[in-house]
């Protein structure tokens, strides 16, 4: 199997790699298996001060970083830089937090003293995807290594470069041979892998179907495992809402990564009082988001990530609109080489349509009429994917009702749904289940061992 980097803008095959042999996998393995014996002794501060090094790093390489991305999965430069920056806060935020979300923690017993000690488990496997092909492996690897724990990453096969980059970053910031490592392997080798013994757990960020069989497998190995699968996220409009600084955000939202995001708005429930004036708002907005070269600076709107997905998108606009959806703006693959989908809103979205059943992962909105507060809650809940969503209203006691009533893993209040190394990360029903991020991320791959002392 050969690994392809071919550039969504025009199409054109920039670099192809190898896959890793079979002997190569089990070498690695074995190396991030031994390494685990010595890493996990380390002091905080030893691994603390190799993650600074590595935030350095990146910072010191951010733009080198972003073209990769634009050049594998066509990300805006502007994106690029800012993805890069967000890896460097969450190497930065571990490396600052780690030992204090992981210290011992004392309970109440009859014992003299009791407690439970969070304890690394070994060597990690991540299947990552490619819509933020760096964030998405930083994210995990700063929690799971900070925590002692050793990682191997099964990336996705369209980014072989941020994939062996990512690696780089680690060897050039000092960090022990083994510690983290990337594989340029098939999804085909990824249960082989979690039947390896010397794998502990497993974490996957992606599509609903690998989640399930990763999930099977880790069941069937008896092995923790954490999935980030797809979302359609709610952005419930009131009639309270500021509309013009709503409708601005709903563009954004709907449009950051080119709409290739789990956590992107997707579907737009309005309430029939303001939805002719948000909707209007809504267009004029959308229409600023311009696809273009996303390696210029100026650039709003990227290609796609491949031509695959720009068609299959295409199918899902073309299915909804034959089931009675209606195209409000765009609908279209733009002409050219590149995977370019122009900015899309679909209006008289309904139960039946995949504008309303399916994630629209791709640069369209789908717009939703409802009566009011009690339908838009029925609405954002009438869905298999509970990963976030957002409500937006003035009255922010009435928002925060609705926010507690929506079926997801984070509700945000009047602005857009954004991972924070700070804030949990994880949804609910077909979205999947754990958390990354926060206090709870690190505690994910951790042994939660009570110690009772009589």
């Amino acid at each position: 199997m050969a690994f392809k980097s071919t550039n969504p803008f025009n199409n054109k095959v920039e670099a192809e790699f190898d896959e890793h042999s079979e002997n190569y996998v089990q070498s690695a393995v074995e190396r991030a298996d031994g390494a685990f014996h010595t890493w996990s002794k380390e002091s905080f501060s030893y691994r603390s001060k190799l993650f600074k090094s590595l935030a350095k790093y990146l910072k010191d390489n951010k733009e080198h970083l972003a073209s990769l991305m634009t050049l594998e999965m066509g990300k805006i430069a502007s994106e690029g830089v800012s993805e890069v920056e967000k890896c460097e806060w969450v190497c930065e935020y571990y490396a600052d937090n780690a030992e204090k979300f992981l210290k011992d923690e004392l309970l109440e017993s009859d014992a003299s003293k009791a407690f439970i000690s969070y304890e690394p488990l070994g060597c990690i496997l991540a299947v990552m995807p490619w819509n933020f092909p760096l964030w998405q492996v930083f994210r995990f690897a700063a929690p799971t290594l900070m925590a002692g724990n050793t990682g191997v990453l099964k990336h996705a096969s369209n980014v072989p470069q941020c994939s062996q980059a990512i690696e780089k970053a680690f060897i050039e910031s000092g960090f022990p041979v083994g510690v983290f490592q990337s594989l340029l392997i098939g999804s085909d080798k990824v249960e082989a892998l979690i039947d390896d013994d010397r794998i502990k757990a497993i974490t996957l960020t992606g599509s609903e179907i690998a989640g399930s069989k990763v999930a099977e497998s880790a069941g069937r190995n008896i092995k923790i495992s954490v999935l980030e699968l797809g979302g359609s996220d709610p952005f419930i409009v009131l009639s309270e809402a500021d509309l013009e600084k709503t409708a601005r955000t709903a563009a954004k939202a709907r449009m950051i990564n080119c709409g290739q995001s789990c956590i992107a708005a997707k579907r737009f429930i309005v309430v029939e009082r303001i939805y002719e004036e948000f909707l209007a708002k809504f267009v004029a907005y959308m229409k600023t988001y311009q696809p273009a070269d996303p390696s210029l600076k100026t650039t709003n709107c990227g290609p796609m990530a491949s031509k695959k997905f720009a068609d299959d998108l295409l199918k899902q606009v073309e299915e909804s609109v034959e089931n009675g959806a209606e195209v409000v703006l765009g609908g279209q693959r733009v002409e050219g080489e590149g995977a370019f989908f122009q900015p899309t809103i679909l209006a008289n979205v309904q139960p039946g349509q995949p504008a309303y059943e399916e994630e629209m992962f791709g640069p369209v909105a789908s717009v939703i009429k409802v009566k009011d507060m009690e339908e838009a809650i029925k609405v954002a809940n009438d869905s298999r994917f509970g990963l976030g969503g957002s409500v937006w209203s003035e009255d922010k006691d009435q928002a925060l009702e609705v926010a507690r009533k929506v079926e997801t893993g984070a509700m945000f209040i009047n602005s857009m749904v954004a991972s924070d190394p700070r804030l949990p990360f994880g949804g609910i029903k077909k979205s999947g289940y754990g958390r990354e991020l926060s206090h709870l991320g690190i505690r994910e791959f951790v042994n939660k061992k009570t110690i009772v002392i009589d």
